[in-house]
């Protein structure tokens, strides 16, 4: 796992928190599976297509730079 790819778990599940959100319900809004996010969050998924990363960053409300700092 890189430290990269954590740092973006990181702020996906700070960001999700902040607006309230379950890890269920941003799958949902991302149109992603739940599996896929919460192994994005927990850095078990090292390289999310950037396809995944745009739905998330959408569904959050942010641009996909908010995701990787």
């Amino acid at each position: 796992m890189s430290k990269e790819n954590s740092k973006i778990g990181d702020n996906i599940r700070k960001l999700r928190l902040q607006k309230d959100l379950s890890q269920e319900k941003l799958a949902r809004l991302a149109d992603i599976s739940f599996p896929t996010l919460t192994k994005i969050e927990s850095g078990e998924t090292p390289n999310p297509t950037i396809d995944t990363v745009k739905k998330i960053a959408n569904a959050l409300g942010v641009g996909i730079d908010d995701l990787m700092k």
